[in-house]
């Protein structure tokens, strides 16, 4: 099976709905790439400090199958919410087609920075998501575990 590194750099977001009323926001985001699986679904550290212009800088790694590359279909979703001790409250969401991400990062030698307009339901919301994606070789999986285990036994010796 083929497959590459997808690393997920989320930079921040500019002019969110505030949700929150009276006390800071704190917003945060809940990625997960061509399913809603939360096993699979990782989250940012909330920002504190940003409320509705949170920056995160938080990047994350994948290694995707190259079919996820290859064929439309397979999205990246990222939904932001705002951290509250009663239920967190939704933000909005961002949804970009990784065949997509891919191509416009082959323009740029693999990686790109983009931006989002943020969408709640189907409805437009307010405010915009930064996010840099940087996509690695393509490489066979037995190679990769092969290259594991050669990693493994050099640490033992």
């Amino acid at each position: 099976m083929n497959c590459r590194k997808f690393d997920l750099t989320l930079i921040g977001a500019n002019d969110l709905e505030v949700v929150r009323k009276v006390f800071k926001m704190k917003v945060y985001a809940r990625i997960s790439i061509g399913s809603t699986n939360s096993e699979t679904e990782k989250w940012t550290p909330p920002d504190k400090h940003g409320e509705e212009n949170p920056a995160w800088n938080y990047t994350m790694n994948y290694t995707i199958a190259e079919t996820m590359v290859r064929h439309y279909g397979t999205m990246l979703v990222i939904k932001l919410y705002c951290r509250r001790k009663l239920g967190d409250r939704y933000v909005g969401e961002v949804h970009a087609d990784m065949r997509d991400l891919y191509e416009h990062a082959q323009l740029y030698g693999g990686s790109a920075a983009m931006c989002y307009p943020v969408k709640k339901g189907s409805v437009s919301s307010k405010g915009e998501l930064r996010f840099s994606c940087r996509f690695g070789e393509c490489v066979s999986i037995d190679n990769m575990l092969l290259a594991q285990g050669i990693v493994d036994w050099a640490k033992s010796m």
